[in-house]
């Protein structure tokens, strides 16, 4: 299945049903009269989370979506039918935004949680209502009320508990797929991911969500390799997870890159929790690696746990970690603070 996480679509309401102009013959009814019932109401754009659904690829092939208008008044009395409420679905953790992108207009974080975006217009009147005493045998009538139009952005900003980063060919993806369920491309070149990956990770009786992003370079939060725009898929995290590659020149540049790329991307994303592992231990001796974890604890004043995701050496530990931190942090699934984001080409 294809990844998309920003969709721009037309979104209309149903206009109003025209009310009718109707008058009575009846046998045995002396003068008769107007009987034109209402117009209908059109129906209302609606938008509703579902499981199951963590892409807006459908967006890209359907793009206009128009409620039913309503049916017109008729005579007897009769009102038109109501226009059937159009229901679009759309994974959870998605953000409508205005057209402009500066309003939030939606943000959709519980399976079931429905907002009405437009709502339809109202049914016209008939030449029923039209009648009084000095009016016997009105003609009038309403067409009903245009339904509303309008333009907006769709933006999934994927629910995960956890969030693995780094730079390229830090073993990310190695690491996702020996925790969790997931299957995520593994390959000795940059880049290999190229959109999230999602892994249910269980461990110790408790399971959570980690989302796994592209690799971060010097320069993202400009646009350089795959640039910034999916660390909006960790805004929602509890806990950062920042693995870090042994075997490079310098651990220590590459962690304070990507601390610098969570800085000028905002959003929060540098004050959340953060778990330093130093990975592809397998591929050092222990002695050097000892001193690549105190020279990194020491420059950024936190733990550094050492780990291999290619053999499972400190996979227990740093789930550990993970775990606590979950659990003492709050929930941030309410993540008020956006940022500019560059829609899709």
């Amino acid at each position: 299945m294809h990844f998309l996480d920003q969709a721009k679509i037309y979104i209309q309401s149903g206009a109003g049903g025209p009310g009718a102009v109707s008058f009575r013959r009846e046998k045995y009814v002396e003068y008769g009269g107007p009987d034109g019932g209402n117009g209908g109401k059109g129906g209302d754009i609606v938008f509703e989370a579902v499981e199951g659904l963590n892409t807006l690829i459908d967006f890209r092939y359907s793009q206009h979506f128009k409620a039913p208008r309503g049916k017109g008044g008729a005579g007897r009395q009769q009102t038109g039918a109501g226009g059937k409420d159009l229901v679009i679905k759309v994974p959870v953790g998605t953000q409508i935004l205005s057209e402009d992108k500066e309003v939030v207009l939606a943000d959709f974080t519980k399976v079931g949680q429905r907002k009405a975006m437009l709502e339809g217009g109202i049914g016209g009147r008939g030449n029923l209502s039209y009648k009084s005493s000095t009016n016997r045998a009105p003609r009038q009538h309403q067409p009903g009320e245009p339904g509303e139009e309008l333009w907006v952005w769709l933006r999934l900003k994927l629910i995960a508990d956890a969030g693995l980063l780094g730079m390229p060919n830090a073993g990310k993806s190695t690491f996702l797929n020996a925790v969790s369920n997931a299957k995520a491309k593994v390959g000795a070149y940059p880049f290999t991911t190229i959109h999230p990956k999602l892994g249910v990770v269980l461990h110790k009786g408790q399971d959570f969500v980690m989302a796994d992003i592209p690799g971060l370079i010097e320069g993202a939060a400009e646009g350089a390799g795959i640039g910034d725009r999916f660390l909006g898929h960790i805004e929602r995290c509890r806990v950062l997870l920042h693995l870090i590659d042994a075997t490079v020149d310098d651990p220590i540049a590459a962690w304070k890159t990507v601390r610098e790329e969570l800085t000028g991307y905002g959003a929060g994303l540098a004050d959340k929790p953060e778990i330093l592992a130093l990975n592809k231990a397998d591929l050092l001796d222990e002695e050097l690696m000892e001193a690549l974890c105190a020279e990194l604890a020491e420059a950024s004043g936190s733990t550094v746990l050492p780990l291999s995701g290619a053999t499972g050496a400190g996979l227990e530990t740093v789930l550990d970690h993970v775990v606590k931190e979950i659990g003492t942090s709050p929930d941030t699934s309410e993540q008020s603070e956006d940022r500019e984001w560059t829609p899709l080409s």
